[in-house]
């Protein structure tokens, strides 16, 4: 990607014009707002490649505009906080988010935070189609309908709910799913996994009840997958 478009959300103006030097001396194009308010009208109007969103905006939370983003866009998103609690952090994740840097941070640490998620977002694995009676997944298009309607996943959901369907029946340990769904699996917590699949969870059931259960817990061993039965 040549230049990617950057939309940067932070109501500290010094963290932003640092923020934002950093990121055009590594070649990403950025464009600021101080406001969330601002976000979701200008992202319908316009084309981002990456979002970073302070947690503390001054009219609403960060995490409440990310839930209004991902009702429509897949964007990867980077919260940018002052709270580092790992309960913050875990909301963060189940939001939908793809990382979680607290501040004070290094402007070019984050700037290679952004290139690699960029990289591994673009980069997918290419995982076999698969589908049963109410899960169908199409690896062309990296999509995947329940009961015919399409999940609205994150990356890392979608990679997590491919690889369950690719092997039915295995269990995962976390650190096998941490391999499977993250380039750097070594920046990521265990708890992390198990985020993403309360919120994969979630989806799956608003989706269809007989998908409520698909993904099950080994209690002490990982995570199993199991095709759902139409009857």
């Amino acid at each position: 990607m040549q230049n990617p478009h950057i939309l940067i959300v932070e109501d500290e103006h010094s963290i932003a014009e640092n923020l934002i030097y950093a990121l055009e001396t590594e070649n990403f194009s950025t464009t600021h707002l101080a406001t969330g308010g601002e976000v979701v009208p200008l992202m319908q109007s316009q084309d981002f490649d990456f979002l970073v969103l302070d947690v503390g905006l001054p009219d609403i939370l960060g995490f409440e505009v990310c839930k209004q983003v991902r009702q429509f866009s897949s964007i990867p998103i980077l919260f940018l906080t002052a709270r580092d609690s790992e309960i913050d952090h875990v909301l963060g994740l189940e939001l939908g988010a793809d990382d979680y840097v607290t501040k004070p941070f290094s402007p070019r640490e984050l700037a290679a935070r952004i290139r690699a998620i960029l990289r591994r977002t673009q980069l997918a694995p290419v995982l076999p189609e698969t589908s049963s009676c109410l899960l169908e997944h199409d690896a062309r298009s990296m999509s995947i309908h329940c009961a015919g309607s399409l999940l609205d996943l994150t990356a890392h959901e979608y990679k997590l709910l491919a690889t369950f369907m690719s092997q039915p029946g295995r269990t995962f340990t976390r650190d096998q799913l941490l391999e499977s769904a993250w380039q750097d699996p070594g920046s990521a917590m265990d708890r992390t996994v198990d985020a993403h699949i309360k919120s994969l969870r979630a989806k799956l059931r608003d989706a269809s009840e007989l998908c409520s259960e698909v993904i099950q817990t080994r209690r002490g061993l990982g995570y199993c997958f199991h095709q759902p039965d139409e009857n």
